[in-house]
């Protein structure tokens, strides 16, 4: 697995002054808002004695730390049992430089249950395993059958091992063999073409994503989103580009390395690619004009921050980050593919 990719992802998992990890207010527009809203349940989360609790504590330790530059994460101060995730599309993918939203809730018997995860799709179906209807498939949190070790296991599997299997196994270069029984056929010239014509399809809806979230960023991203795409738009429209003419293949732009001869992208997806180049040209435009201001780029130190007075359950949380911090670092245990163990993607 390539969670992580150099050079050109690098560029465009960095957005400058936006923290990987914060604490914010609204969770007005989460998709499990209305979750965990029982006595029973909400006691789970304030009470500092419970297993969920301690467990969500110590992986808030663990993302602020250890989360990839193309990860952002989101926690909300009145609301410990929610959680938002932004992935940037990893470059050699036909998701490259996009943003993928993800929407998490902890169950109140965290973490013998794994968390429920939505995928924010807008509509758009882009990967075997996320669903227009933001239904994520995945043996990981158990809603794909796998062996045992491919399923979630308490208090060894973490939000930041799911966080990054969905972005090296789930978003990756060759999304069409996600579908099960593909796989067999992966060297297979038929399946291959197969394979290369549904990244075409792919890439185009992931501009059509990111049109989307330019338009109507979730909330407590705004900034980060109008940020990333000033950061990163003229690479995009590069790629765009390059795609629209043949010279390169979708997912497979480098800037500094340009093709010796025109490659074999359809003719679709070459008018696909000229479509999307004039409006996500327009897009920019318009949002570098307007300039939105950044309010939500918050101090990444809020989490541990004492210089005043603190209440309520983010009182509780800065209190147990003081407890915990004296502790050795949890380490999250890597397998050969990258995460803990082997996780099935279907």
């Amino acid at each position: 697995m390539a969670a992580i990719v150099s050079g050109e992802s690098k560029k465009s998992a960095t957005t400058s002054k936006f923290p990987h990890f914060d604490v914010v207010s609204d969770e007005s527009d989460h998709y499990y808002v209305k979750s965990n809203q029982s006595s029973k349940d909400k006691k789970c989360f304030i009470d500092t004695n419970t297993s969920a609790y301690r467990t969500i504590m110590k992986e808030w330790k663990i993302l602020e730390k250890q989360l990839p530059e193309s990860i952002y994460v989101r926690t909300y101060e009145s609301r410990m049992d929610l959680l938002r995730a932004v992935i940037v599309g990893a470059a050699g993918t036909p998701y490259h430089d996009g943003l993928f939203f993800f929407d998490i809730v902890f169950p109140s018997d965290y973490p013998n249950q794994p968390p429920k995860v939505r995928y924010l799709s807008r509509g758009y179906h882009m990967n075997p395993n996320l669903y227009p209807n933001g239904y994520v498939c995945l043996s990981l949190v158990n809603t794909w059958s796998g062996t045992w070790v491919e399923r979630w296991t308490p208090r060894k599997s973490t939000i930041l091992q799911l966080l990054v299997s969905i972005q090296g196994l789930v978003l990756n270069a060759r999304p069409y063999f996600n579908e099960p029984g593909r796989g067999k056929h992966i060297k297979d010239e038929r399946w291959v073409k197969a394979s290369l014509a549904y990244n075409e399809e792919v890439f185009i809806l992931t501009c059509k994503t990111m049109l989307s979230y330019i338009r109507t960023p979730p909330k407590n991203f705004e900034g980060f989103v109008y940020q990333y795409f000033r950061e990163r738009g003229e690479f995009i429209l590069s790629a765009v580009n390059a795609y629209g003419h043949g010279n390169a293949t979708a997912g497979h732009y480098q800037v500094n390395h340009p093709p010796s001869s025109r490659v074999h992208n359809s003719a679709q997806f070459q008018k696909n690619s000229k479509k999307m180049l004039v409006e996500l040209r327009n897009a920019f435009k318009k949002l570098n004009n307007s300039c939105p201001k950044l309010n939500n780029s918050s101090p990444k130190s809020k989490v541990v921050k004492e210089n005043k007075p603190k209440s309520g359950l983010l009182h509780n949380i800065i209190g147990f980050f003081k407890f915990i911090f004296g502790l050795r670092d949890q380490k999250v245990l890597k397998g050969s593919d990258g995460v803990n163990g082997k996780v099935a993607v279907m």
